[in-house]
């Protein structure tokens, strides 16, 4: 039992993706920061603020709370400040989420909208719009979530030993997407005070100006983008590049999918801003090696999106809507090679004679093989090849196999789909060779397809 609502804010679940990062040789956990009462990592930094300023005296019930915001953070101080006794006045771009002005809404904070072109230093931005509330409101005080120092120092003591201890200090990269910065500035301090190896990475849309910033330009290039709660036009005072290894950039269009892709695989409902940090993982995550322990922060909830990227009319009036993957498609070829039995690829290599590339055959009960130059597929063989060769000529078998080989089988990656696999072999093919990582050759036939079906 507890007192106070927001004293759960704290130790989100930390869990194991499995179905997206089946090909990856890392493993990926995503910190489900969203699993707060707000739905977003602003819980922990809003009713920080809200005590902070209450213990220096800088804030009473009765009084005003005014902010900026993009929607979430908006909702996460609020639920802080009217429980306690104040009111709450928010700025806040006109494009923001249904979902989220209703939600605001309900909780009696009063909103103020602002043009969503309007940026920082027009006097019509919701950044001046809260700054010149602040100044002409009787009773009022700015909370300034975006920033307040109390936003990094909340992180730096909670987020960042959170994950160090749920991981049981084996991480070794953490994804953040990035706002304010106060959030990985924060994580980024901790670990470089414990363990320094620890690669932290920011998450930006394309158009948002740390990317440039931490590449050495003075100042960034800003462009739009459609993503909310992750991205900036201007840096804050957390920008920290000394704690920050990577930035990393994801489209509108990834994100979003990545996002809705992690509700259909894992579970997790999360937002753009999520996704973006997923999709950014997943990406950097394709070099990481099987010690690698990656730790996503989840920073958003799904269910403030759902008139966005979680509508199919939405993503495709804007060119963001990507169709789901079937079930089918959920089979991978490194999905089938892992029930297979047998795991060495039998082939043939072009100076060996007819004689023995069929003795092979008949001894390792395979009706066709590829043919193999120096690790590359240049043809292949059957049966019925040898067969048809014989009867022309009996002489044959003691002739090297290169001079009646046929056309190569075709060469797919280890996440092609069974889709792809079926596609290939109905073109006349009799196998299909996959390229594994570490440069060896696996066949696949359809009576391997047909397996997987009738065991998935």
């Amino acid at each position: 039992m507890t007192n106070d609502i927001f004293d759960i804010s704290d130790n989100t679940p930390l869990v194991l993706m499995k179905q997206l990062t089946r090909q990856k040789r890392a493993r990926f956990m995503a910190k489900l920061e969203y699993m707060n009462p707000c739905f977003s990592h602003y819980c922990r930094v809003s009713a920080a603020i809200v005590r902070d300023a209450e213990e220096r005296g800088a804030i009473h019930p009765g009084m005003t709370l005014v902010d900026w915001t993009f929607g979430t953070s908006g909702i996460a101080l609020a639920m802080a400040a009217v429980s306690r006794g104040y009111k709450v006045l928010l700025a806040a771009p006109e494009s923001i989420c249904r979902e989220k002005q209703e939600v605001l809404r309900a909780l009696g904070a009063e909103l103020v909208f602002t043009p969503s072109e309007a940026l920082p230093g027009d006097l019509q931005s919701c950044v001046d719009v809260a700054e010149n509330l602040v100044r002409t409101l009787p009773n009022a005080w700015f909370a300034n979530m975006y920033e307040n120092p109390v936003s990094r120092q909340v992180h730096q003591e909670g987020t960042g030993p959170e994950i160090y201890r749920q991981s049981e200090g084996q991480v070794t990269h953490v994804f953040v997407p990035m706002a304010s910065g106060a959030m990985i500035s924060g994580i980024g301090r901790y670990f470089r005070s414990v363990n320094p190896q620890v690669q932290i990475i920011g998450v930006e849309p394309e158009g948002s100006i740390y990317g440039d910033l931490h590449g050495g330009k003075s100042h960034g290039s800003p462009a739009a983008f459609r993503l909310e709660d992750i991205g900036a036009v201007r840096p804050t005072s957390f920008w920290d590049p000394e704690v920050i290894d990577r930035i990393v950039q994801v489209s509108d269009a990834d994100a979003f999918n990545c996002g809705r892709e992690l509700l259909r695989s894992e579970a997790v409902f999360a937002g753009g801003a999520s996704g973006a940090a997923m999709a950014a993982a997943l990406r950097e995550g394709e070099a990481y090696g099987q010690d690698a322990l990656v730790v996503v922060m989840m920073t958003d909830f799904g269910g403030y999106d759902l008139s966005r990227m979680y509508s199919d009319d939405w993503m495709r009036q804007r060119g963001f809507y990507r169709k789901a993957k079937g079930a089918l498609d959920q089979i991978t070829a490194d999905d089938i090679l892992q029930r297979k039995a047998r795991k060495d690829l039998i082939f043939a290599q072009p100076e060996q004679t007819l004689a023995e590339v069929f003795e092979t055959m008949k001894q390792n009960d395979v009706s066709q093989m590829p043919i193999v130059s120096f690790g590359a597929p240049i043809g292949s063989i059957s049966e019925n090849r040898i067969l048809s060769i014989l009867i022309e000529n009996d002489t044959a078998m003691n002739a090297k196999v290169v001079a009646f080989m046929e056309k190569p089988f075709p060469v797919c990656q280890p996440d092609a789909t069974i889709s792809e696999l079926s596609e290939k072999l109905q073109a006349n093919a009799s196998g299909v060779l996959i390229s594994l990582s570490d440069g060896r050759l696996q066949l696949i036939n359809k009576s391997d397809l047909i397996d997987a079906l009738t065991h998935k």
